[in-house]
């Protein structure tokens, strides 16, 4: 039997979203470093230009501080959450935002300096 004072919401589980929230910031973070790594090893047999090198680096190493930092950011918003503090993200997605313009910008570099 179900508690009385929890309503039914088709399609959604109460108390996932942080884990749902965990996961997707993960997935992010692996994405961007391995695919930073990758795009980097790509890169450096494939042009002579040590830039984009450099550039996909700084996008693995952006997904590797974001993966590095999934669990305390996990455990930060749990307390926020319970205690009804403030979120602050905002480290986080700048961090993630920088990998993805870093990722970027390494593809613009790889694809104009092909010979």
């Amino acid at each position: 039997m179900r508690p009385a004072h929890r309503r039914e919401r088709p399609g959604q589980d109460d108390g996932l979203h942080m884990e749902r929230t965990l996961l997707a910031w993960t997935r992010t973070a692996s994405v961007l470093g391995a695919g930073g790594l990758l795009a980097a090893g790509i890169s450096a047999r494939h042009s002579g230009e040590g830039v984009a090198v450099v550039v996909f680096v700084l996008a693995a190493l952006c997904g590797a501080v974001l993966l590095a930092r999934s669990g305390v950011r996990h455990r930060r918003v749990q307390r926020a959450i319970g205690g009804g503090l403030p979120l602050d993200d905002q480290a986080d997605a700048v961090l993630a935002w920088l990998g993805v313009v870093a990722a970027a910008a390494g593809a613009l570099v790889f694809v104009l300096t092909l010979p």
